[in-house]
């Protein structure tokens, strides 16, 4: 054999077998986490919201690098196969990264589908177990996107502007520096701790009539459109924080699979539950309008959205046919 001949098969063989080292593959332990947070929404879901499971679970996993696509339905030409994945049960495709690696948000970022973009646990700053639940949050998202005229009724809330990108939703010019808003928030925040802290007690009736009160004063102080924005942001991602508390809820006595548990940076499900809602309190307790901005609107939909739960178990019945006023749903009517 000539040695040009052997030195040319020896150059195809290794890099037919680089090649197929080289297809890029979405680590295990992502496979493991979105694999976890899949099976408790199908565990769980519908027990929570009506429905939820029939939405696809997509999602957009961003690494340095390259980003991974699991379970959507029609992905555009620029992604390839991956590999036919074992644990997902899913074909996972990728292509070069597009979006920031510390990314946590749900926007039709594929062909018009709403994908979950996300980036691992290492660049967003949370373990594995908060990661997963942190999937659901954004799962509840993409329950909101994608039910029955969700896009026409937000673009008749006229908040916009001349913004077509959607980025209104973040930069919104709501008056965080106010002084009478902002006394008027510290006023309505401290009356929903108050309520919250009383649900079991004989003062609640008495505590719930005056957070009515300092909630309606707060809508006064607002202007309609500013209003429309508060309650958008309350019903879209505070009640979004409140599901995330609602599937930690659930999970008392759930078994994580054996691969989850065995993460290195797993935390138990059920030591969740207590932290998470301490937090979310302490979260309204010190909160500044004027530095924390609309970040400010998450805790007070998770802890409206408990008062929801006490004053009409079936309220969740108007959420997707009565959108972004959540007062609307105390009453059971």
């Amino acid at each position: 054999m000539k040695k040009t001949t052997f030195f040319l098969m020896v150059y195809l063989s290794s890099h037919s077998f680089a090649y197929g080292q080289d297809t890029p593959k979405m680590r295990y332990e992502d496979k493991i986490r979105i694999r976890e947070a899949i099976n408790i929404s199908k565990q769980m879901g519908e027990k929570i919201w009506n429905g939820i499971n029939k939405v696809p679970f997509v999602i957009l996993l961003v690494t340095d690098s390259l980003e991974f696509l699991v379970n959507h339905p029609y992905p555009s030409d620029d992604f390839k196969l991956s590999e036919d994945d074992k644990i997902l049960n899913t074909k996972i495709l990728y292509r070069k990264r597009l979006f920031p690696d510390f990314y946590l948000a749900t926007f039709p970022a594929v062909n018009g589908v709403n994908c979950i973009v996300v980036g691992t646990p290492e660049k967003t700053n949370k373990n594995s177990s908060d990661w997963t639940i942190t999937l659901l949050h954004e799962h509840f998202h993409q329950y909101q996107f994608t039910s029955q005229h969700y896009y026409d009724e937000v673009n008749a809330l006229n908040l916009s502007g001349d913004d077509e990108t959607g980025m209104w939703q973040l930069n919104y010019a709501f008056p965080y520096d106010n002084s009478n808003v902002i006394e008027q928030f510290k006023k309505y925040t401290s009356a929903l701790l108050k309520v919250i802290s009383s649900i079991e007690k004989k003062s609640f009736k008495k505590d719930f009539r005056n957070y009515l009160t300092q909630r309606k004063r707060l809508k006064n102080a607002l202007s309609p459109s500013d209003y429309r924005y508060f309650s958008f942001q309350i019903w879209q991602e505070g009640i979004a924080r409140y599901t995330e508390y609602k599937f930690i809820k659930a999970l008392d006595n759930y078994t994580p699979t054996p691969e989850m548990a065995q993460l290195e940076d797993f935390t138990p499900f059920n030591s969740l539950k207590d932290k998470f809602y301490l937090s979310e309190l302490n979260s309204i307790a010190t909160s500044k309008l004027e530095k924390d901005k609309r970040v400010s609107f998450y805790a007070i939909g998770f802890a409206e959205g408990i008062l929801l739960d006490k004053q009409n178990p079936m309220w969740q019945e108007k959420y997707l046919t009565d959108k972004f006023y959540i007062e609307n749903y105390f009453n059971n009517e």
